[in-house]
């Protein structure tokens, strides 16, 4: 309509717009047919607008550049001009790998903007499946999967980032506070500090292998807060590795567990949104930074299912 109005004809609107002229005289028909009205008026050789006909090329101009903009904003998305990635990952994580991930984008990217939030797994999951993040970095134990109890284990893509071991964490003085690991059977009658539910449902799970019934005599997520305790001498209590790496206590032991027990750290996202330029250079961050974090005999970064 735009061009019809600007040239006065068909034949040089289609040449204005690279077209053959009977295309151009179809899509008209086809416009008045969807808009149940006469849009050109021929006159002589040349051809005018109606009043209908001129409403729609008045409002070509804004649809125009609405369509230019829309083009514009999904190629700078596409190629990494912008972006935004809703990230959510639980706490030793956030403290750890995070950082090192969202310093490694902004680098390398400094357009693309990234959310942050904390959240322990499954809730984390939840938000992810809910369409209230676009990644997860979670946990699970050994005999578990980070998707665990959820309906459509194909919704999501699991990336492994770490294999991180559990420590026993006990008072400076206690009894088993000088040997090179600990049995669970042993500390059946202490006291326990446990926090999150998944947390709490892996030390069950282990103290019942171990032929007992945890007493959780103090609940808590916070893990300074944990150390504090078990450096009173109110409890013992289960901690990763990870968290030991940032935040530690002179009066506090942390022990190897016999048998070993370990967790395995992912990032989790889904297949439509991997395929997003801006999360998969998150991912890509996660990925490195998993790999550049100090290196123990227990804590080590965890082979890949696939590459990315």
């Amino acid at each position: 309509m735009r061009a019809i109005a600007e040239e006065g004809s068909f034949t040089a609107a289609a040449a204005s717009l690279g077209y053959t002229q009977p295309a151009i005289s179809q899509m008209v028909r086809r416009l008045e047919q969807r808009t149940g009205t006469v849009l050109v008026e021929r006159v002589g050789r040349n051809v005018r607008l109606t009043e209908a006909g001129r409403a729609l090329a008045r409002h070509a101009g804004p649809v125009l550049a609405a369509l230019d903009a829309a083009e514009e904003e999904v190629a700078a998305i596409a190629g990494l001009r912008s972006g935004r990635v809703r990230l959510m990952a639980f706490p030793s994580a956030s403290a750890t790998l995070v950082p090192r991930a969202l310093a490694l984008v902004k680098e390398r990217f400094p357009d693309v903007t990234i959310s942050f939030t904390e959240a322990e797994p499954p809730e984390s999951i939840a938000a992810l499946r809910a369409g209230e993040c676009d990644l997860a970095v979670a946990f699970s134990y050994e005999g578990t999967d980070v998707v665990r109890g959820e309906d459509d284990l194909d919704a999501f893509v699991t990336v492994p980032l770490l294999e991180d071991d559990v420590r026993l964490a006990v008072p400076r003085g206690h009894a088993v506070a000088d040997r090179d690991g600990a049995d669970l059977a042993e500390l059946a009658h202490e006291p326990w500090i446990a926090g999150c539910p998944r947390c709490r449902g892996h030390l069950v799970q282990l103290a019942d292998s171990a032929g007992f019934r945890p007493d959780v005599a103090y609940e808590t997520e916070d893990y300074v807060a944990v150390l504090g305790l078990v450096a009173e001498g109110l409890g013992v209590a289960l901690i990763p590795d990870l968290i030991l790496r940032t935040v530690q206590h002179d009066d506090v032991v942390a022990l190897p567990l016999t048998p070993a027990s370990r967790r395995t750290i992912s990032a989790v996202t889904t297949p439509d949104l991997q395929r997003v330029p801006a999360v998969a250079a998150t991912l890509d961050a996660l990925v490195e930074s998993a790999r550049s974090q100090p290196t123990s005999p227990t804590t080590r970064p965890a082979e890949p299912s696939f590459s990315i």
